[in-house]
């Protein structure tokens, strides 16, 4: 067997062979010849980034207005948004009654003006308040009989104008108060009642006025206080305050403390006859 000849392979062959085809390179993307520039910083410059909002506060001053009105009394509003159904007591001139603000802070009532350049008084429990005045020009011609109390004393104030009995026309108390409309037109007196009975040791105030000034019958008006007995008044000490401002303008302080029979007499009343002192009316 011969044996191959061995192949020889020319080096200039294989230098001068041409080269495989190589996939050629992507283009390259020419790059901008201006830097890239962050349009957000250039529209809003850190220096002008928006303000945080405040938050929305409430407003927690409180405010009394005072008005008056016929037969020298004085519409009050209280706005307490911050005190809701909250407790307060109102002063004026010494007499101070308890009441309790509504659902939205606020409260609205009459009272009865005890001086000419009256000042009314709100105070919370938190020390708090507020204070209003009223010019009550109309008052000189009006008295005023107060009786105050505490807690359930069973206090009533009664008045027997012109000789009336019980139950009559002129027996002017709680169950037949009347209104002011009867002291404008000089015709007799109303009792106004101040202050919240449910609340717990409550203040309550009760006000008697008579036109004196412009009452167009004369003769006499007889008051009294009566106290009923009750369940929760027998057997102990009951204090009550009184205050009588005559048409002349001057005031009457004077101070009760009256011992309650025992619980075997509830049901039964004490008069008292010597805490107001009775009118006595010229006619107009």
């Amino acid at each position: 067997m011969t044996d191959a000849a061995p192949v020889e392979v020319n080096d200039l062959a294989l230098a001068s062979a041409a080269p495989p085809t190589l996939p050629e390179s992507p283009a390259i993307a020419e790059l901008p010849a201006e830097p890239v520039v962050n349009a957000a910083l250039e529209d809003i410059p850190l220096a002008e980034m928006p303000e945080e909002e405040a938050a929305p506060s409430f407003n927690c001053e409180h405010m009394l207005s005072a008005m008056a009105q016929a037969a020298a009394m004085v519409q009050l509003t209280l706005e307490a948004p911050c005190m809701v159904n909250e407790r307060f007591t109102l002063h004026h001139n010494g007499m101070m009654f308890s009441m309790t603000t509504d659902m939205e802070g606020t409260a609205e009532f009459a009272v009865p003006a005890l001086s000419e350049n009256a000042v009314f008084i709100v105070a919370f429990a938190n020390g708090e308040g507020a204070v209003a005045n009223a010019s009550v020009t109309s008052l000189e011609y009006y008295d005023r009989a107060v009786v105050q109390w505490k807690g359930q004393s069973g206090m009533q104030v009664h008045a027997l104008e012109y000789g009336a009995d019980y139950g009559e026309a002129g027996h002017v108390w709680a169950d037949a108060a009347r209104d002011e409309s009867s002291a404008a037109l000089g015709e007799g007196g109303f009792l106004t009642r101040l202050g919240d009975p449910e609340l717990d040791q409550a203040l309550i105030a009760e006000v008697y006025t008579f036109p004196s000034g412009v009452a167009k019958q004369g003769g006499d008006v007889t008051l009294s206080v009566e106290a009923e007995i009750t369940a929760a008044n027998c057997g102990r000490d009951v204090e009550a305050q009184s205050l009588q401002k005559s048409a002349d303008g001057s005031l009457k302080v004077q101070d009760l403390v009256l011992a309650m029979p025992e619980c075997d007499s509830v049901g039964d009343f004490l008069v008292l006859k010597n805490l107001l002192n009775d009118l006595k009316i010229a006619g107009n």
